[in-house]
């Protein structure tokens, strides 16, 4: 690979794929893929989905390219295909379970910090991981996006709506009830590490 290809703007590299460099295709992918990779793991949960769905993603995209307007930027267009490819993929094995409400993260994730207070912390931040990841994997693939870009990815609302193609107050009102979903999940867990604190 050309070592000055880092230094190309994206919509040059974008006009480069489009007339067939697959050098240019290939550096825009190496600048998003381990989000893209990241983002599509938050949501199944599942390392083999995750490298299927990737590469899916960026197959659909060299395919579609022709027909990117560029109104976004090719990061927030591959986003795009990537979580609807992902949304189809979870649909598909029967995982949507319907609107499940869901609630703020910030409260549970700063139950972890007990696990530094005793010599059990370690088992008990392990097992409190699991039973997150077992709360997060639980919502229905449209909460599961909007939690994933906005906690995982650290993406604003602003962002995530761009990319999941919804407004922003759809987003917000998803990571409202995404949270109060995961406080209910979390709720006899949370309750007894408060009690040995």
């Amino acid at each position: 690979m050309n070592e000055n290809m880092p230094e190309i703007a994206e919509d040059a590299l974008v006009a480069q794929a489009k007339s067939g460099c697959m050098e240019a295709y290939t550096e825009l992918v190496r600048r998003v893929q381990v989000k893209i990779y990241n983002t599509i793991f938050g949501m199944t949960r599942n390392h083999e989905d995750a490298d299927d769905l990737t590469q899916d993603t960026f197959m659909y995209a060299y395919k579609a390219l022709g027909h990117f307007k560029e109104q976004s930027s090719f990061y927030t267009w591959v986003y795009r295909i990537a979580v609807n490819l992902t949304l189809n993929h979870l649909k598909k094995k029967g995982r949507e379970k319907g609107w499940e409400d869901f609630e703020d993260n910030a409260a549970v994730l700063e139950k972890e910090e007990y696990a530094a207070l005793s010599p059990e912390g370690d088992s008990l931040k392990r097992e409190f991981q699991e039973k997150l990841e077992q709360a997060v994997k639980s919502l229905a693939p449209a909460y599961k996006a909007a939690f994933t870009l906005v906690v995982l990815q650290e993406m604003s609302h602003g962002r995530a709506a761009e990319i999941l193609g919804v407004s922003e107050n759809t987003v917000s009102w998803r990571m409202f009830k995404a949270r109060k979903m995961l406080q209910e999940k979390l709720k006899p867990y949370l309750d007894e590490a408060n009690h040995e604190m």
